[in-house]
């Protein structure tokens, strides 16, 4: 591993990646919550899930302040799943909060699998940065 681009990167990067991050294991123990017997709704549930939506959302502001593919104007289409991450965390928050248990846990998916690991998938091409980090290419 290779962190000195990422430490030579602009600030949004380094929040933007290090938000991204700490999204792994917070994800990882919120889908581990039944292994242990605690059920969705829990106390534990919900903080984790307000760490998760707020990281998340940290991660969908910052990428407005990377600019590197701009294909419309100074944004690419990137940005255009950022808009619309923020407004499924408002969503999914909204669903969670009037009891419609469905709605959020397809919010929340969509999220994890689309918007965090979909997405993450990306940074790791020839010539990005996390690629750099990675492998150093």
């Amino acid at each position: 591993m290779f962190l000195a681009p990422l430490l030579a990167a602009p600030l949004p990067v380094q929040i933007h990646v290090f938000a991204a991050l700490c999204l792994i294991p917070l994800t990882l123990a919120q889908f581990s919550l039944p292994l242990f017997r605690l059920e969705h709704g829990s106390r534990l549930h919900r903080r984790l899930g307000w760490s998760w939506i707020i990281l998340m959302a940290l991660v969908a502001l910052s990428s407005f302040w990377i600019r590197e593919i701009r294909l419309i104007g100074g944004f690419s289409p990137i940005h255009l799943l950022s808009v619309v991450t923020l407004v499924s965390l408002v969503a999914a928050v909204l669903a969670a909060r009037s009891h419609r248990v469905h709605h959020h846990r397809r919010a929340m998916t969509w999220l994890t699998y689309g918007a965090l690991m979909g997405a993450g998938v990306f940074t790791f091409l020839p010539g990005r940065l996390m690629n750099v980090v990675l492998f150093g290419l």
